[in-house]
Formats: C-alpha cells, structure tokens, sequence
C-alpha cells in the first residue's frame, strides 16, 4: 500500500504540468541558539543564564492556476530536548500557519480568505512577526483592489468565535473577537509614496462572567517615505480613541493615544548605510489620578523589529504604562554575501512615572537605559543563510524601578541563527 501511495505521488507531481500552471512546495528549517542573560527584563540577583535551541519547520505548498492561487503552510515550533529521544508522540504537534485561497476577478479585483499573513509598510501596525518562531498569522478575509497608478486599497475582516457552538458560549477572550481595517497605499510623486490605515479592532469582556459586552477601538494615520538617490526617509503618525476592555461597566476612554515617528538614511556609498531616527510612543501620566487611558497600543506590529532587539518594550510588556521614546542611530555594511548592522538606542518615558515619598510623590528620571544591537548576516546561497547577534543593556534606577530587576547587573543577549529554505519541487508554465 506504501509503495502503491509513493509511485502514485510520483507520477502526480511528474505529470503535474498537465494540470496547473504553477505548483511550488518549499520547506524551511530554522534552528536558532540563544543565551539569555537580562533579555526582556534586568537580570535580578542570583538569576543565570538560560540558553536553548528553538526551531522552526515549515512546509509550504503554493498553486496557482488561471484566476485562482492557494497557499497552504504547515508548521512545527519546537525547543531542542522538551521531547525524549524515546518519546512515542510530538507534544509540540503540527500547526496551520496558512491556509488561504485568492480569487482574481479581474485585473482589478482579488478576494482572499483563509489563515494568512497580514503585513503592511514597516510592519509597526500590521506585521507577520517573523523572528518568532511561530509567527502570527489571522483568520480574516480581504478584498484587495489595485487602482495601477492611482493606488492600492485592502479591506480586512476578522470575526473569531472559541468553537462551534448549538447556543451562544459568552464572551470571547484572548484576542480580538472582531476586526475590521482599511489599508491604503498610493504614489504621491517619483519619489514619495504615502499609506495610509484605519483598524476598528473589537475586544469582548464581562464584567460579571456572564454579562458580555465589546470595547471598540480605533487606530487611525499613515506614513510617509521618501526616496530618492542616496537618501531614503519616512514619517508617520497614529493616534488612537475609543474604549479597552474592563471588568466595569463601561469601558475606559483612550483620549489623545498617538505614535509618531521620523527617521533618515543616507547611503555614501554602494556599501554604507547610515542615519538616524526617533519613535515617540505616548503612554500614561502615573503621577494622575485619571481613569482615562493615553497608552499607545501597536497591537498586531511586528515589534520586535523596533526599540531594540532585547524586546524590553512592546513584546508583550510595557503596554498601558508611561510610553516611550526611542532615539536610535544605525548603521550599516552590506558587500556582497555579507550584512553587518549595528543600532544605538537611548530610551526614555513619554511620560511621568511617580513614586510616593513619605507623603508627597516624586517623579523618576525620564531615561530607561541605552541598548547596543550588534547582527551579522552570511547568505551562502539562495537556499541557506547564516545569522547571528550581540545586543547589550545598560540600565537606569528609573526603569529598575518601572519593570524590577537591577540595573547594575550586565544584560545581555546573543543569538546564532541557521535558515535553510530549499525550494523541493517546482514548475513555472508561465
């Protein structure tokens, strides 16, 4: 019967030609050693040193014939050793990262359903997250329509439910219960491009467990580059409004929550990239007794990306506190097969954290600390790519103060990274 199974695949993926125009399975394995040692948090006394290997695993299956493409990724997350050389059964099991199909109406007009990726302009809103491991992917359906030289427009839906259900089961927690966005992108000259974004996102919560209710929020603003020659620059700004779930009857109004941010490259030369750049991200007034919220949520960005490698801020911490600004200066040397980048950040909060002496309260020191982000990137071949990475922390009392840990103590973090993606089997009719 095994043998009948693999001479049938065989002859299918052989003769696959005679069925579609483009078929292309893929895989890609991605084992990545880290030493953590103050990553994410300071380092408290007695605290050592942990240190792993994590993989990633995927499977990609891709077609596409005449109006219609589909996409299928199968993937495994897993850290070296959590299963015994002898174990019968993978507790990390298999995952469905994407599963979506693209219907093209016509040159102007796409629908596209399913789990998928959702990633738009620097990924600071929408991001697919790709350092982790397992990445993040939404089920959501998009209606995507090009206008050629007038633009681009998406618009995404999203409405999640915990199972199938006879009768309504409560309220939906964990994520978004449902989302809703309009993400538009057009050339405004040769040499700008503007987009520009509008998300309604719906959090459901109760106040009773049983009474349930839905906190709307809304994420409005755009960003702006600019290109041209050696010199490469952007800008944008968000601000945010509406309510956060609660455990009370109404939902907390987020008044004046914004983003803003700036930054410029300038490229010498054919391998030197250097510049400068400020994120601004608002937060609250710890030293006010007001109910409202000005925090800044970059809900679904892919945060890693920005305010240090070291993810002291925005990778699942630091939400609903006193925001941060982030001034940073990188630099880079890419020639050939190899990328070296380099990135200097001094972070400070937005706004004022308050601790109470005796019977008056004092306002910290604004500065958090400084990181140093150190990567280097070897791509052999088209198929494999060496990385690696130094970052280095250097604390305040302030933010001791703010997130625990010592500050005195070294924080540091590095990485070692291997990504194989070989391309299995392929045809290309077009």
């Amino acid at each position: 019967m095994k043998k009948t199974a693999l001479i049938f695949a065989i002859l299918l993926l052989n003769n696959l030609s005679l069925f579609s125009q483009d078929f292309k399975l893929s895989a890609e394995i991605r084992p990545r050693f880290e030493a953590r040692h103050g990553y994410k948090k300071l380092m408290s006394n007695n605290q050592k040193t942990a240190s792993f290997v994590s993989q990633r695993t995927r499977l990609n299956f891709e077609f596409e014939q005449d109006k219609i493409a589909v996409k299928v990724t199968a993937q495994n997350v897993r850290v070296w050793g959590d299963v015994s050389t002898l174990s019968a059964q993978d507790i990390n099991g298999i995952t469905m990262h994407e599963t979506w199909a693209k219907y093209q109406f016509n040159e102007m007009v796409a629908l596209k359903v399913g789990r998928q990726e959702i990633a738009y302009d620097d990924e600071r809103i929408f991001g697919a997250v790709g350092w982790a491991q397992q990445a993040r992917s939404h089920d959501a359906a998009l209606v995507k329509l090009d206008f050629k030289r007038k633009g681009k427009l998406d618009a995404g839906f999203a409405y999640n439910s915990n199972n199938e259900n006879i009768t309504d089961p409560g309220y939906f927690i964990n994520q978004y219960q449902n989302m809703q966005f309009l993400w538009y992108q057009v050339p405004l000259a040769k040499s700008f491009k503007l987009s520009l974004l509008v998300l309604n996102n719906g959090m459901q919560y109760s106040i009773d467990n049983v009474t349930r209710k839905t906190a709307y929020s809304q994420t409005m603003g755009g960003r702006l580059v600019y290109k041209k020659n050696k010199i490469a620059a952007n800008a944008a700004f968000y601000y945010q409004l509406g309510e956060l779930p609660q455990t009370i009857s109404t939902g907390t109004v987020i008044q004046n929550a914004y983003y803003v941010a700036a930054d410029i490259q300038y490229r010498p030369t054919s391998s030197f990239t250097f510049g400068g750049g400020i994120e601004i991200l608002s937060g609250n007034d710890m030293s006010s007794t007001s109910s409202q919220n000005n925090a800044f949520n970059p809900y679904y960005g892919t945060n890693h990306k920005f305010n240090g490698l070291m993810d002291y801020f925005y990778v699942g911490n630091h939400l609903n506190t006193v925001g941060l600004v982030d001034i940073y200066v990188p630099l880079t040397f890419k020639k050939d097969k190899l990328k070296i980048s380099t990135t200097a950040h001094y972070f400070l909060t937005q706004n004022n954290y308050a601790i109470k002496v005796i019977d008056y309260l004092a306002i910290l020191d604004p500065s958090l600390g400084t990181e140093i982000d150190l990567t280097v990137n070897y791509k052999l071949s088209n198929v494999f790519e060496i990385s690696a990475g130094y970052s280095q922390f250097f604390g305040t009392q302030s933010l001791e103060t703010i997130q625990g840990g010592n500050a005195s103590l070294s924080n540091n973090w590095s990485w070692l990274m291997l990504t194989f993606k070989p391309v299995l089997f392929q045809t290309n009719l077009k």
